[in-house]
């Protein structure tokens, strides 16, 4: 796990000014660091920088950039290859100099050109140049468990891991897209290929991007709709074998997720997933615990540490547990913006990073249990999909009824919404049209915004809505929020984060898998939890669902009060010039006297999410 960064530009470029852009991941790779400056075609010159984090092959050996035996092509690279090994054999006629997976990307890159992405099996982001064509491509992993930015200017790209690197380019200005600001304030997160700034971008998961002369384009090697239809036509029709063979898939990910050439635990929060992966993991170690991690709240109705200690005191890990104290709190927020570069919503974002810099103390390696919800259908969004789904006949009588009159505006919010759910591509967003009227409200003079709704179910073409909301989060939640929290959470104190649930051939295989065997009769992750009771007991893993939950409406109304209140100033607001001032002021000024009480509080989630973007604005206006 690493960072890079790097340009292909006619613009000239210092080598102390890329060392800077370098240096500014120095969090995502504390161990080296190394920039090349080469001299590309028609006038054109390439940056490869990297801060490496040394997980395997600890040697200088593994310093990146890394060059092939003749020198034409070069690599940086962030991530993990689980397949390195294999592949090695495969590649037997390359001459390897050393035990890095990253030496391996650029023997696949000689063998299959720019089909080498379809061989590489893991977690990864990497810029691969090639001197003999003056070619640059750049890489993401399947389901998007890296990150990587880059901005077009003119004829020139500049790329990198997070936009740290990216800000400090010379010539680069921060234009914010006000666009997409409704679509933040309700979603908490901005999903690829987009981001907050103007002709700044993400790379979207399971794409190749290739520059050379100016010139950009995207394939996309990977797809979660086309992937899904591929395997949905071969189902697995007996519940055994689906288990069994479910069950071995998920040993082989952990296993290959295990090797490290440094401290490993796991990350326990007590739910199933993460259960599960320690369970595996501890069953993989030759000797000794696994260490695992937990964090806990004073709070009761938020903390989950007892049902991870408990499990952790089954499997007999060895474990650790930290409780959040308001200081805590009060420290990581203000680092928000600094370490997710963008605005960036999900609260659990807090106690993502103290569960980190709690394990960095002992490891330099975690597994995770990300992911499960959306492959095996955990999340309770799911069941009201469902239920809106069997609704959708009333809903399209209430909207034809509705018309007669306007009678529509009179009805009650629930029916409301339920009637208005017209849209074919949008069926199972499925939102109070009050939350949906604020966020266009907060932006109202942005003038051509983006839909606050993602306007893509359309191409899954799957009936069940059940199954169309698992693909559609798989796109644009899973990447855009969860694996962003992880990521950025983890790589703030230099822990390398991975995710077996995530493994490509789980994922493959889980589409082969019946929806009746994921969801049945109202029970999520049904064939998951079978596989997890083998592990621990059914007692110790049956419970409600909470997720990572923090008390946002207690911050917002005590400790963060004083600052929430300067954000919705109104000469604060008409100096800003990005929200509507009056609207902006009057909402949230109702939402802060109210607090926990009422109304007020089903806002919580859209006063979180502005109040960090103001952090996030307050923050890199300046730098």
């Amino acid at each position: 796990m690493c960072g890079i960064c790097g340009f292909y530009t006619k613009k000239a470029v210092t080598q102390e000014q890329f060392k800077a852009m370098n240096d500014s991941m120095a969090h995502r790779g504390p161990d080296d660091a190394g920039e090349v400056l080469l001299a590309g075609k028609n006038g054109y010159a390439v940056g490869l920088g990297h801060r490496r984090l040394s997980v395997i092959d600890l040697s200088d050996a593994g310093h990146q950039p890394m060059f092939s035996n003749d020198k034409n092509l070069s690599v940086v690279f962030n991530g993990e290859i689980y397949n390195h090994q294999k592949l090695r054999k495969e590649l037997a006629g390359y001459k390897f100099r050393t035990h890095c997976d990253t030496e391996v990307i650029l023997a696949a890159y000689l063998k299959w050109k720019s089909d080498f992405v379809n061989h590489l099996e893991g977690m990864f982001a990497a810029a691969v140049y090639d001197k003999d064509t003056g070619e640059l491509y750049l890489i993401r992993d399947r389901i998007g468990k890296k990150p990587l930015y880059y901005w077009i200017d003119e004829n020139n790209i500049v790329f990198a891991s997070e936009l740290k690197p990216i800000f400090l380019f010379p010539g680069f200005s921060k234009e914010i897209r006000r666009d997409i600001v409704s679509r933040y304030l309700l979603k908490g997160y901005i999903n690829a290929p987009d981001t907050i700034l103007k002709n700044v971008y993400k790379l979207e998961p399971g794409c190749l991007l290739k520059f050379c002369n100016g010139r950009r384009n995207i394939r996309k090697y990977w797809d979660i709709s086309k992937t899904y239809h591929q395997n949905v036509s071969r189902l697995v029709k007996d519940y055994g074998t689906a288990k069994n063979e479910l069950k071995r898939l998920l040993k082989k990910a952990v296993k290959n997720r295990m090797e490290a050439d440094v401290p490993l635990g796991v990350l326990l929060s007590g739910g199933i997933d993460s259960s599960l992966i320690a369970a595996m993991a501890q069953e993989n170690m030759v000797s000794g615990k696994i260490l695992t991690f937990t964090v806990g709240f004073w709070e009761k109705e938020y903390n989950e540490a007892g049902f991870a200690g408990a499990v952790a005191d089954y499997l007999g890990t060895k474990h650790t547990e930290l409780y959040i104290e308001e200081k805590d709190v009060q420290n990581l927020v203000n680092s928000i913006p600094q370490f997710y570069d963008e605005p960036f919503g999900d609260s659990s974002a807090i106690p993502t990073m103290l569960v980190s810099r709690l394990a960095k103390k002992d490891v330099t390696v975690a597994l995770g249990g990300d992911g499960g919800d959306e492959v095996f259908c955990g999340y309770c969004t799911y069941d009201f999909v469902r239920k809106m789904q069997w609704l959708d006949w009333a809903g399209a009588a209430a909207h034809c009824i509705g018309k007669i009159g306007s009678l529509e505006q009179h009805y009650p919010p629930e029916l409301y919404a339920v009637s208005q759910n017209r849209n074919p591509k949008t069926k199972t967003q499925l939102v109070s049209t009050n939350y949906i009227e604020a966020a266009i409200r907060f932006a109202a003079d942005a003038g051509g915004q983006v839909p606050v709704k993602y306007e893509s179910e359309d191409r899954y073409g799957v009936s069940d809505w059940q199954i169309r909301r698992m693909l559609l989060d798989m796109d644009t939640y899973l990447p855009g929020d969860i694996l962003t929290k992880i990521d950025r959470a983890s790589m703030k104190y230099s822990l390398e984060c991975r995710c077996p649930l995530l493994d490509t051939d789980v994922i493959e295989y889980s589409f082969r898998i019946p929806h009746q065997y994921k969801y049945r009769r109202g029970e999520k992750k049904k064939i998951l939890k079978d596989i997890a009771y083998e592990y621990i007991p059914k007692k110790i893993l049956d419970r409600p669902k909470k997720g990572f939950s923090v008390p946002v409406d207690k911050w917002l109304t005590s400790f963060l009060k004083e600052k929430m209140e300067h954000y919705i100033d109104m000469r604060f607001l008409q100096e800003q010039g990005i929200f509507e001032p009056e609207f902006t002021h009057r909402f949230f000024a109702k939402y802060l006297s109210e607090g926990n009480q009422g109304r007020g509080r089903n806002f919580s989630d859209m006063a979180w999410n502005y109040f960090v973007f103001q952090q996030w604005y307050e923050y890199y206006r300046n730098c």
